[in-house]
């Protein structure tokens, strides 16, 4: 208690502390009610989890599956008198505990405003609750709304499904050093995937398989599957993100009963039974006198109905010592036995009116299709879950695609699975399919559609992950060829088509062995990179310094990317990073923008601040990065976006090396940015040039930027405070959950305000102090000036040794802190005095004893601001030095500190505001 409430109290100014009732259902209802006391539950969800997982971290399905026609009713009407007493006009929903074992139920919580349950809720029902609430609040009453779905009902119903929908939640713990993967009270996801189907089982294993590709299904997972029963029972007594996958090997491996697993988690017995009917038909598939061949088509067609994929069916077949099947080789007998998924309309009327809805989701649970296929559209895969390293930025590509084509006289279709998009909103595009993006149901989606073509490359990296297998399969992909977007992913390939072209890359090798690996480390000298292909954000890469460090993240790359060679690079330190973001037709350059790292290369560029258009660079280099972006698109044929990352290294007093490091012949995670800095929508332009219409006349985005009468800055978010024990630490794989970009009329002013308006991110109240800390690849010139900076500026200087306070200098002092007290720890953090946090340590660590990583959790843990990173604190300095004289926010400027002045955040936004 001590602990949780000191932590949580750092973070906010109270707290709840409230009777747990771990182990009740959760069931949430959302409501609407209109001025006129008109009020309707359009849709009722029950968490798969028993309560004790915050919602958004939960599986959760809707409707509700296992609660009787009273309970449903009795919560249903309290949930209309809590919502009518409250006199909430709008939407709003209820969430309650309901004890499983008798009518006992409490309410939790309510909001009187759209939650992260609505957009799921909208999606669900097809019942557009943000809308609907927005008339609500214009004075519209419901029976005037029309149901945007018929267009001949009234908005004043309660929506009928005849189908089930799973929500599974997305987590990328892996990606952190030290994070503990329990989930509980505290939402750790950070993405989520919804999936359709007319059976329970059916909607789970397609939700599974979207979370994240690698997923077969409802089935023991790598890495799931603990030795011991003690071990096993205590993985599914405690929550975690992989608990599936331990009920998985828990029934498949181990033979646990339905009424043991209840025992054990307290989930619904129906839930279970559920999971127990998937099991039989994985065990009927795994038989050893089972064959593709013996396969009938009964059988097959149960598998399909109960949610297998193609895939899982092939792994399964070819399981226990049998001959290996192909996936393939499913299709093409499933296709034999004239087994097709039908598409199936979500129409808000469980089918009992005609609705001429384009919203739309496949299902082998069915005999018939819902719609005529005569449209033959163009169809845009999306961007799928959110997930560190692909999130809103690529929905706004797919939905800027479907907008262009839209402009351009196309029929489109989007395939997406994401609930928190707006791309899957039925009114963005002509027809609407909500389901998975994998190369099954792409292709199902294609055959049923006889569409015009595929468009790969502007929702990131899993469409472009199946291009390749789709092109090689008569699916017609637009834009640049997947032959030559494998050429790109295809280090060796790559490699040498940017030797035949003239461009420059560091030295680099493709791994055979770890003996091979470690001679090239040692011919062109640690550190070295080392990174698997065909991943996104940076999966499993890592900077090595020695060869013990080498060893480990050669394993680990192995175990990412099993199909795909490991490559290792030269690490060029002190170099700077550039991204290039373009678009091209037929090889010919159209447009590009040009952005510039502030931190070193090295750290991730989704994790990097970036600078548009980039400042102080040495003459010429600008041209030099546009000549290589035009050669890459012609050696590529590259018709579409694309990107690439390019290091700047000195050369001594010669003109910098541009080395080429990465390119992706796809729209990146900045096109946004880009667009939005420039005004030019690069994804619009590069629509074009995928189709070959309206494509704009080539021009120079980046002539003349030193001309610019502003600066662009975008910085990351990060939600360390979320994930216990994770390391706060920046390199080369993504971290961030976020981003801002705010404008300035220098580069100074546009990070001051861009690091201002992150969550979370403060500057020292005068007086107070900055806690330093390095190791022995800190530059000891930006340890000093920060530490000058801010002693000049009145905030005393504390470092946690005696050796960093002689470096840093400005009278520091040593205040050392006992990490392992959690009790004490805030206490003396507070009696010390420290309101800021500077780590400028270089070295990732290996464990939590390491002080470097201490004092940089012990900052997020209790709501001090952290500056992780050597040349962002030397930015922020450079900033708050630039603020002119004379102003509310002098203190931090070129005057020197008035002490009887109060500086706080309020007066710098203020002055912030009156400067843009």
């Amino acid at each position: 208690l001590q602990a949780l409430a000191s932590q949580s109290l750092s973070l906010a100014p109270q707290i709840l502390v409230e009777r747990s009732m771990r182990g009740w259902k959760e069931i949430e209802y959302e409501v609407v009610r209109d001025a006129q006391d008109n009020c309707v539950t359009v849709c009722n969800m029950e968490n798969f989890d028993p309560l004790g997982i915050h919602t958004g971290d939960s599986i959760v399905v809707a409707p509700s599956v296992t609660l009787s026609d009273e309970e449903y009713h009795m919560l249903r009407t309290a949930a209309i008198k809590i919502v009518r007493h409250m006199g909430v006009v709008g939407e709003c929903n209820v969430q309650y505990a309901l004890n499983p074992e008798s009518l006992e139920y409490c309410v939790i919580e309510m909001n009187a405003r759209l939650s992260r349950s609505s957009a799921l809720a909208s999606k669900a029902t097809g019942y557009p609750l943000a809308f609907v609430a927005a008339k609500i609040g214009l004075g519209w009453t419901l029976p005037e709304l029309q149901n945007a779905v018929t267009t001949t009902t009234t908005a004043c119903f309660e929506p009928s499904l005849d189908y089930v929908v799973t929500k599974i939640p997305r987590w990328d713990l892996a990606k952190f050093n030290h994070v503990s993967r329990d989930i509980g009270s505290c939402m750790k996801s950070v993405g989520e995937v919804m999936a359709i189907g007319r059976t329970f089982e059916e909607s789970l294993q397609k939700a599974i398989r979207s979370a994240d590709p690698s997923f077969a299904g409802f089935a023991p997972l790598a890495g799931c599957m603990p030795e011991s029963e003690a071990e096993l029972d205590e993985a599914l007594r405690t929550p975690t993100d992989r608990r599936l996958f331990h009920l998985a090997y828990a029934m498949l491996e181990r033979g646990y009963t339905v009424d043991r697993l209840h025992a054990l988690t307290r989930i619904d017995r129906w839930f279970l039974h559920k999971l127990d009917n998937i099991c039989a038909q994985h065990r009927a598939l795994c038989d050893p006198h089972q064959t593709l061949q013996t396969l009938g088509r009964a059988q097959l067609e149960a598998a399909k109905r109960m949610g297998f994929s193609d895939a899982h069916i092939a792994r399964l077949l070819g399981a226990g010592g049998k001959a290996p099947v192909a996936e393939d080789a499913v299709r093409a007998a499933r296709q034999q036995f004239g087994l097709r998924p039908f598409a199936k309309r979500i129409d808000t009327l469980a089918g009992e009116f005609p609705a001429p809805t384009n919203y739309l989701y496949t299902t082998y649970n069915a005999a018939t299709d819902d719609v005529e296929f005569n449209e033959h559209g163009t169809m845009v895969l999306g961007s799928g879950v959110y997930r560190i390293g692909s999130s809103v930025e690529f929905d706004w590509c797919g939905v800027s695609a479907i907008r262009a084509l839209r402009q351009l006289g196309h029929k489109t279709i989007m395939v997406n699975y994401n609930p928190e998009t707006v791309s899957t909103d039925f009114d963005e595009c002509d027809r609407l399919y909500f389901d998975e993006l994998s190369y099954e149901r792409v292709r199902d989606i294609y055959e049923l559609e006889h569409a015009g073509g595929v468009i790969v490359s502007v929702g990131g990296q899993l469409p472009q992950n199946i291009a390749l297998r789709l092109h090689r399969n008569s699916v017609r992909v637009l834009g640049t060829s997947p032959e030559k977007i494998d050429a790109a992913e295809d280090r060796h390939r790559f490699s040498r088509i940017l030797d035949e072209i003239g461009v420059d890359q560091p030295a680099w090798k493709e791994l055979v062995s770890t003996e091979d690996a470690e001679r090239f480390a040692d011919a062109v000298g640690f550190p070295v990179l080392v990174r698997p292909s065909y991943v996104l954000s940076g999966a499993a890469m890592n900077v090595a310094h020695d060869r013990e460090a080498l060893r480990r993240h050669l394993q680990l790359a192995t175990d990412v990317s099993p199909e795909h060679p490991v490559v290792v690079t030269k690490f060029i330190r002190g170099a700077r990073e550039l991204d290039i973001d373009a678009v091209a037709h037929n090889g010919e350059l159209v447009v590009h923008g040009v952005c510039e790292h502030i931190e070193d290369a090295g750290v991730h560029s989704g994790d990097a601040s970036l600078v548009l258009p980039p400042a102080g660079l040495p003459a010429g280099v600008m041209g030099r990065v546009r000549d290589i972006g035009a050669r890459v698109a012609r050696a590529f044929e590259i018709s579409g976006p694309f990107n690439m990352q390019i290091i700047m290294q000195p050369n001594g007093d010669g003109e910098p090396l541009l080395k080429v490091i990465e390119c992706n012949l796809r729209a990146s995670r900045s096109f946004p940015f880009v667009s939005k800095v420039t005004d030019v929508n690069f994804v619009d332009a590069a629509t074009r040039a995928i189709v070959g219409e309206g494509v704009p006349a080539p021009r120079d985005l980046m002539q003349g930027v030193d001309q610019w009468a502003y600066t662009a800055i975008k910085v990351p978010q990060f939600s360390w405070t979320r994930l216990a024990g994770a390391d706060p630490f920046l390199g080369v794989e993504m971290a961030s959950t976020g981003e801002v970009a705010c404008f300035g009329r220098t580069p100074q002013e546009a990070y001051l305000v861009s690091l201002l308006s992150v969550n979370g991110f403060r500057l020292p109240q005068p007086g107070k102090a900055v806690y330093i800390g390095v190791d022995e690849l800190t530059e000891p010139r930006v340890a000093q000036k920060v530490a000058r900076h801010f002693a000049q500026a009145g905030n005393p200087i504390l470092t946690d040794c005696a050796e960093t306070a002689r470096l840093v200098g400005s009278g520091a002092r040593v205040v050392q802190f006992d990490y392992a007290d959690r009790r004490g720890l805030r206490d003396a953090v507070e009696a010390s005095g420290v309101d800021f946090v500077v780590n400028l340590a270089k070295l990732r660590p290996e464990d939590k004893a390491n002080r470097n990583y201490a004092m940089r959790r012990m900052a997020v843990d209790f709501a001090i601001p952290l500056v992780n990173d050597q040349r962002c604190a030397e930015m922020l300095v450079d900033a708050l030095q630039a603020l002119p004289a004379g102003t509310a926010a002098a203190p931090y400027g070129s005057q020197p500190l008035n002490v009887q002045t109060p500086v706080d955040v309020q007066t710098w936004r203020q002055y912030l505001a009156m400067r843009k």
